[in-house]
């Protein structure tokens, strides 16, 4: 297919900001909406380095789809940037498992394309890590094992850092060096995601989400080719969405 000039260069330009500042407003929304040509390209270029293109609200991501592309977030940086010294990747691992818990306390089913909350509490957010916590440690060695090979989740790892961490209040008077809190690490995750704008602060300790994370778990966690299966697992929504269905 053959492109005009103008439709190149209008494109080139678009994948250009979306590279620079990972989304661009209204003007870029209803030029990509618009015009046919344009969205192809620039869908184009972005797909050429492992990116697509996602609508939220007045504003147009582009979000990495696979770890091979230069905008990922790696893991090396998370744990310069977030974590504390000495940092493994069961830190990060628990990290993202903390990510989705909290985008899971966000819906309630495959059923929903909106939330059902317009918050969430950072002490509610500990609870709910270890509600599914709990659901992993309801499985014998042999089921997780066969569960880490399905979704590529070091799920044993995962339980024994957040085990390893200490159920104590951030105001408590006595932590060692090596000592970290639950709380303390919602608080480390919170960051990231605030950092990410997948999440905002409004106050209270309280968290809402952004429309680049909404449209983010419609774009992958609520669809069967990307995350579905990880959350029907953790949160066991299968039985009631076929019960629904």
């Amino acid at each position: 297919m053959h492109y005009q000039e103008d439709k190149v260069l209008d494109a080139f330009d678009l994948y250009t900001k979306l590279a620079r500042d990972g989304k661009a407003g209204i003007d870029a929304v209803n030029l990509y909406k618009a015009d046919d040509e344009v969205r192809s390209l620039a869908d184009r270029f972005a797909a050429h380095v492992d990116c697509v293109l996602i609508l939220a609200g007045d504003e147009i991501l582009m979000i990495p789809e696979t770890r091979l592309s230069p905008f990922h977030v790696n893991n090396d940086y998370i744990k310069r940037t977030y974590l504390r010294s000495g940092a493994t990747n069961g830190d990060i691992y628990l990290l993202y498992f903390a990510t989705i818990v909290l985008f899971g306390s966000f819906y309630d089913s495959y059923q929903t394309q909106e939330p059902t909350r317009n918050f969430l509490k950072l002490d509610e957010w500990v609870r709910a890590v270890q509600e599914r916590i709990e659901v992993l440690r309801e499985h014998d060695e042999e089921t997780i094992r066969s569960y880490e090979k399905e979704f590529s989740y070091n799920w044993s790892l995962i339980i024994e850092k957040w085990e390893a961490m200490n159920d104590i209040k951030e105001s408590a008077k006595k932590q060692t060096g090596n000592t970290i809190s639950r709380l303390s690490f919602i608080h480390t995750v919170r960051n990231f995601m605030i950092d990410q704008e997948l999440i905002e602060e409004i106050g209270n300790d309280e968290v809402m989400l952004t429309e680049k994370a909404k449209a983010i778990v419609q774009r992958y966690f609520m669809e069967v080719e990307y995350n579905k299966g990880i959350l029907e697992f953790l949160y066991q929504w299968e039985e009631e969405s076929h019960a629904i269905d």
